[in-house]
């Protein structure tokens, strides 16, 4: 056997082994499952250190940005009239929030951790100075006030009210934008609180928020199912609540959306419970988007998890009471918090009915400016990009014994947070390593199928010289047959002289020199 041969053996033999060895590991998954495995092993809160510190001490810097509506007509409003309104800030305050008395439960399958939160003005961010800055918006105190007494008799509102306007108290109030979110010493409060010591003096959207937390949470740490990684067990040690009128509502469904189970799919609902929304929401899948260099799929809530029941009927249980529905795009959440009539919607009503958005002048709702999403790596579950986008709205009702009207007045909020480059730099080395051992497989095929086009043409190129041999042997034979039956002379086999017939010779026998005549090769001989 030639050289060349054993190369074509050999080059076949690694061939045919290539090619079945990697289309059954295609078919069977190993490098897959097994890559799998391991990323299910690996993100969980007790097997990596690096993702219980990540989730511990979160790295992305999250932006608190701080929208307010100020009230340019106070003065149409009151008679009567649509309520015109533009937007400042935004005010943005860097978030600070660590976990701590991180503790594992049963044997690390839950952990156990409070989530204070803490926050930082950043001007170079920000719009505006929020202590110097003048808001005109409602007077929540005093709605605050007259909604607590809506379920006392007519004459003791009608006395509250008449109290109320006589010590100065408007619908409006004029505040500096730190004041209204960070809290003041609010004249009707103080007043109140020298009556009964436990009604606090002080108002501020984010009174008391500042370096508080929103509850005690258990989350499951993924050790017996790595779907699990990260769902809230128990909330302030309840697993349902039971402000809503109906089972469904009461769940505690989800993670706090800061973490979520790896190995993603683009056809499943994520589920978040909102501590500050008092519900759990779900987010669907919208699109696959790119941050950073990083492939990640984007989950917004869709339309009906604020539709009204007429629309949804699952939303019946947010009717509290049970029947006392709002529209599409708004959930009551006072509910589950003292004080106003307060309403949470997207920014600008968006995805609401058309009447809350006509109901106010200076509102323009849009996907890309008032969306909430999550931009999630598939592969890891981990959140690349997220903005939460919300408005807060006091429902500004008209007894007969106080000038409100069925009208929002809204502040919004939104929550900001990208990866940072040294985790997205870790990212896309973790997602390379991944994406190159769970491709092994077809990088084996795809070695095999090479190789297999180097044997054809081997094979082939090896018949080609062959069938060239064969033509060459074929020519040289032909070529020396040739030459050598010109080279052929005839000669006598006597020395005798051929005998001239004469006349005496009367026999009609032909003439001989020889017994035979043979052919032998000689010299071509000159002319």
């Amino acid at each position: 056997m030639t050289r060349r041969s054993c190369a074509i053996y050999a080059t076949g033999i690694l061939c045919a082994h290539l090619l079945i060895v990697g289309i059954a590991l295609v078919v069977a998954q190993v490098f897959q499952t097994m890559i799998y495995n391991r990323l299910k092993k690996e993100l969980t809160l007790t097997e990596a250190s690096r993702v219980f510190e990540s989730w511990k001490n979160p790295p992305p810097p999250v932006y608190m940005e701080y929208y307010f509506f100020n009230v340019t007509n106070p003065e149409v409003f009151l008679a009567g009239g649509k309520a015109a309104v533009t937007q400042i800030g935004p005010y943005t305050y860097r978030e600070y929030r660590p976990r701590e008395n991180v503790t594992f439960l049963e044997n690390g399958t839950k952990v156990y951790a409070l989530n204070p939160k803490s926050f930082v003005f950043v001007p170079e961010k920000s719009r505006g100075n929020p202590e110097v800055d003048i808001l005109r918006t409602v007077n929540i105190p005093a709605v605050a006030v007259m909604n607590e007494l809506n379920s006392y008799s007519f004459l003791l509102r009608t006395f509250v009210s008449m109290w109320m306007n006589s010590i100065g108290v408007e619908i409006f109030m004029t505040r500096t934008v730190h004041e209204v979110l960070w809290g003041f010493k609010d004249p009707l409060l103080s007043k109140i609180h020298a009556m009964k010591p436990e009604v606090d003096e002080m108002f501020g959207l984010m009174w008391k928020k500042n370096g508080t937390d929103e509850g005690e949470f258990v989350f499951l740490t993924g050790e017996r199912d790595y779907m699990e990684y990260g769902r809230i067990d128990t909330w302030n040690g309840l697993t349902e609540m039971s402000w809503w009128s109906s089972n469904q509502s009461n769940m505690i469904n989800g993670t706090d959306g800061s973490v979520f189970h790896p190995l993603l799919s683009r056809k499943e609902l994520l589920y978040i419970f909102a501590a500050d929304l008092c519900r759990s929401i779900h987010l669907g899948y919208v699109e696959d988007v790119e941050v950073k260099g990083i492939p990640a799929y984007r989950f917004a809530p869709p339309h009906d998890v604020l539709q009204s029941p007429k629309e949804n009927p699952t939303n019946a249980g947010f009717c509290v009471p049970a029947g006392d529905c709002l529209g599409t795009g708004v959930l009551k959440v006072s509910v589950c918090r003292e004080g106003a009539p307060i309403v949470v919607s997207f920014p600008h009503f968006y995805q609401a009915d058309a009447m809350y958005v006509n109901a106010v002048e200076g509102l323009s709702p849009n996907k890309e400016e008032h969306e909430t999403y999550l931009d999630l790596n598939p592969t890891t579950g981990v959140p690349i990009r997220a903005c939460k986008r919300a408005q807060l709205n006091i429902i500004l009702n008209r007894p007969d014994f106080f000038i409100f009207f069925p009208h929002s007045i809204s502040m919004k909020d939104e929550k900001t947070a990208t990866i940072d480059d040294d985790s997205a730099t870790q990212m896309r080395t973790l997602l390379l390593i991944v994406t190159l051992v769970s491709n092994f497989p077809l990088l084996i095929v795809g070695m095999g199928a090479i190789l297999l086009v180097v044997f054809v043409l081997l094979v082939c190129r090896s018949r080609q010289k062959k069938n060239e041999v064969k033509r060459i042997d074929f020519t040289e034979a032909f070529h020396s047959f040739t030459t050598a039956k010109d080279e052929t002379a005839y000669t006598q086999v006597s020395d005798k002289p051929e005998v001239e017939p004469s006349e005496n010779n009367h026999t009609n026998q032909p003439m001989r020199n020889g017994s035979y005549i043979a052919m032998s090769p000689v010299e071509a001989q000159k002319c």
